[in-house]
């Protein structure tokens, strides 16, 4: 009998870049899960700052509070940060990638608590409520959008698919060096690469496109420290030209909720 799939983990990023929130239940909104990236570290420049270039974000830990956002992170004292009230000074033009998007900085307090912990100039921003950013039109239709995601809204990997790494890696490595948002089990290594669309609770999803994993997972995150693993292993085998796949971003076809424990359909 074919083993029934079903979501097995939920979790949310509040700061791109930063450790994850497993959660029970994840309701999801116009642009993602609700409270996913809503927040990021930005240059001098304006440009995101994200574990490619500052590893040392691996090891601030966040929750997302009601109307705030709360960091904490070795030697250093907790951090609270009010989300910026529409009309307050402090709006500007950051860059995600190729994408231009609209944020407001937030308190001084926060830029100088994260240059001190990182060793580099950085400012905090948040993504208002009436931003939008677009995704792809390529993968999406014209209203879809995203946070302060790299493009899509959320990201889906198998258990198995994982499974799969973890017998050919010397020292196994955890999902969360992936970063996924969904996680579901029960299938077999990459079955998610042949899927079209699926079904998770209530919710109907489009996988719009596979993942190219960038430096991220080679990031240790109880160390911040960066190795080879996994991606010298993933490229021995799921390598497609240039990029090393691993895993794939969703577009919903409408809010809703998702549960862990929720099974999972396969459409198409």
């Amino acid at each position: 009998m074919t083993p029934a799939l079903r979501v097995s983990e939920l979790n949310i990023y509040p700061l791109k870049s930063a450790r994850g929130i497993s959660l029970p239940e994840m309701r999801l909104d116009s642009r993602g899960p609700a409270g996913d990236r809503r927040w990021m570290l930005i240059d001098e420049r304006s440009i995101m700052h994200s574990q490619r270039d500052l590893p040392r974000m691996a090891l601030i830990g966040v929750e997302d509070g009601a109307g705030e956002l709360v960091c904490t992170a070795p030697g250093m004292p907790a951090l609270r940060v009010p989300v910026p009230r529409p009309g307050e000074d402090g709006r500007l033009t950051a860059r995600v990638w190729d994408d231009e998007v609209d944020v407001q900085l937030a308190a001084d307090a926060a830029h100088a608590w994260f240059t001190r912990f990182l060793g580099s100039p950085c400012r905090l921003v948040h993504q208002p409520d009436e931003a939008f950013r677009q995704v792809n039109r390529v993968y999406a239709a014209a209203g879809v959008g995203v946070s302060l995601a790299d493009a899509f809204p959320l990201l889906l990997i198998g258990q198995g698919s994982l499974d799969d790494l973890n017998r050919r890696l010397e020292e196994p490595v955890e999902m969360r060096r992936f970063r996924p948002n969904l996680v579901v089990e029960g299938s077999e290594p990459f079955a998610e690469d042949t899927w079209h669309k699926i079904r998770a609770g209530e919710v109907e999803f489009r996988l719009a496109k596979p993942c190219a994993r960038c430096a991220i997972p080679t990031v240790n995150p109880e160390t911040g420290e960066v190795g080879k693993e996994p991606t010298r292993t993933l490229a021995t085998y799921r390598r497609r030209g240039h990029d090393i796949f691993f895993g794939w971003n969703l577009v919903a076809a409408a809010p809703g909720t998702l549960r862990v424990g929720d099974p999972v359909v396969v459409l198409d």
